[in-house]
């Protein structure tokens, strides 16, 4: 954000931008060097001679000029490159914020693993936030990679934390984030081909978001709305369960929302149960001989001795993760721990250990219809 001053305080010095200076050191010194180079050359007696003597200190001056150039060329590049690690941080931290440690009774870790050595952020995106609803969540991979890829999933995580709160059914929230991101295509294929003026019929055909919406009431009862992404785990001591069964409906992007959305009941989180919600490049991952990675195991193994906390488990699972790679991952990989951090938890009609929920979902009739 660009703020303009007005005027400058009184009794106040006007601070003076540190450009110029730089930018007269970053041509000064090789304009030094050179000079002193051509100098040795064209006005040292030395240079003239053929002696054996004379062409080493020759060589030895232009050998110690290419060298101070090749430093300083070397220093200015490692400066832009930390610069531009400034800016990665400061995007990430605008797009994937960071998340509270606990949220509205729920202990709360999350994490992405880029494949991009030395990338901040990828395709991936995820958010959780207490609203007057109860707790909502958002995971989503975006295809492909790039900025084209972070500037979708920044549409759709300004959608969610908006309609997180404002909308009372998790359909509707849905509803706003379809419509955004097709907004959003429209306006990046009319960005990308200017010439006609006119909005394209299909903005980016290839491209899609697979979103898992999650919503925990204050009674520890669990819904989603699953577009086309895994299902997470839920992990009860040591045992670790697929959420849901359900089939999923198609990614977002591609095809229109169905009229008759439907949320999907999945039980209630009980007390020191834990949610992990995560992106597909977890157990995509291979290893050298080509096997996945088995994230039920490693969650198993995480947490076999005692339940840890979320961030504990976070770091068992990537260590696993990256010793599995061996450090070097294909894809983005994002994953988020939820745990109940209640003493107590009271569960309308809930006894025993929760199940995921196989019925098939119940329609709802508070979707918005899809925009053109």
């Amino acid at each position: 954000m660009i703020r303009i001053k007005a005027g400058v305080p009184h009794g106040r010095r006007p601070r003076t931008s540190s450009r110029p200076s730089g930018c007269a050191l970053t041509l000064g010194l090789p304009t030094a060097w050179g000079a002193v180079a051509v100098s040795y050359k064209f006005g040292c007696p030395l240079a003239e001679q053929d002696g054996l003597g004379a062409r080493i200190v020759t060589s030895a001056v232009f050998f110690a000029v290419g060298t101070g150039l090749i430093l300083h060329v070397r220093r200015a590049l490692l400066r832009e490159l930390r610069q531009a690690r400034k800016v990665a941080g400061a995007a990430q931290s605008v797009l994937l914020r960071p998340l509270p440690p606990r949220l509205a009774g729920l202990n709360v870790a999350a994490a992405q693993l880029s494949a991009d050595r030395g990338a901040a952020i990828g395709g991936d995106l995820y958010e959780a936030v207490a609203t007057e609803h109860g707790v909502r969540v958002v995971m989503g991979d975006v295809r492909g990679h790039g900025l084209a890829a972070i500037g979708t999933a920044a549409a759709v995580l300004g959608s969610f934390r908006e309609a997180a709160h404002d909308e009372p059914e998790l359909g509707r929230v849905l509803g706003r984030l379809d419509r955004a991101l097709a907004r959003h295509l429209r306006e990046r294929a009319r960005a990308e081909h200017p010439a006609s003026g006119l909005d394209p019929e299909n903005p980016v055909a290839e491209e899609f978001v697979t979103l898992l919406l999650l919503e925990i009431a204050g009674d520890g009862a669990v819904r989603a709305i699953n577009c086309g992404h895994p299902w997470p785990y839920r992990v009860s001591g040591a045992g670790v369960e697929t959420l849901s069964q359900a089939d999923p409906l198609p990614p977002l992007g591609p095809f229109p929302l169905p009229p008759d959305l439907a949320t999907v009941p999945c039980g209630h989180l009980l007390r020191d149960d834990s949610l992990v919600l995560f992106t597909d490049g977890a157990e995509d991952a291979r290893d050298a001989r080509g096997r996945f990675f088995s994230l039920p195991q490693a969650l198993s193994d995480a947490v076999r001795d005692r339940p840890g906390s979320p961030q504990s488990m976070l770091g068992a699972v990537f260590t696993a993760l990256l010793r599995h790679t061996n450090g070097r991952p294909t894809d983005d990989i994002a994953l988020m721990v939820l745990r109940d951090g209640r003493r107590q938890r009271v569960a309308s009609g809930a006894r025993g250990p929760a199940r995921p929920c196989a019925a098939p979902p119940q329609p709802t009739d508070h979707l918005p219809q899809r925009l053109p």
